[in-house]
């Protein structure tokens, strides 16, 4: 008998070499479960500076925190500017409420849903003062709708 393998023998280790990987890469993903597969994100805490330059009766867009910053009798509350429909901007119409442009959703000014395909209201965001006295929104924390900040 000669010293090469045979082609059987050959053809059999090849098998059991690509089952032990198999195994190996089925193994290394359960290992991974436990994990979490998307890493957070930054918070979403929006500095807005000092409380009196907000005029009593104004509404204020905050484009790069996503959220529309009013100052009433009562204090300050912010909205969500994010339709909850799809994620599109709405736009306020003063004295009509918000409108969203992709799908024609209505919210009234407290964020309620009064026509269009959004399942929810636009949620209210937290404000706080921080500890440098600026006026701050977490954008990544909901408060009930009503909900006034005095300053």
């Amino acid at each position: 008998m000669p010293d090469n393998p045979k082609r059987r023998d050959l053809l059999g280790l090849a098998a059991l070499w690509s089952a032990v990987a198999a195994m190996g890469t089925a193994l290394a993903g359960v290992m991974r479960l436990p994990k979490p597969a998307v890493l957070p994100g930054p918070l979403r805490i929006y500095k807005l500076g000092d409380p009196a330059q907000f005029a009593v009766g104004s509404a204020t867009r905050m484009e790069a925190g996503g959220f529309y910053l009013f100052r009433g009798e009562e204090g300050f509350h912010a909205i969500s500017s994010t339709c909850t429909h799809l994620g599109c901007v709405v736009a306020l119409n003063e004295g009509e409420g918000f409108a969203c442009p992709c799908h024609g959703s209505r919210f009234r000014t407290d964020g309620s849903v009064s026509a269009g395909p959004a399942p929810a209201a636009l949620p209210w965001l937290e404000i706080a003062l921080s500890p440098d006295g600026q006026l701050q929104v977490n954008a990544e924390t909901q408060v009930p709708k009503g909900t006034r900040f005095r300053v």
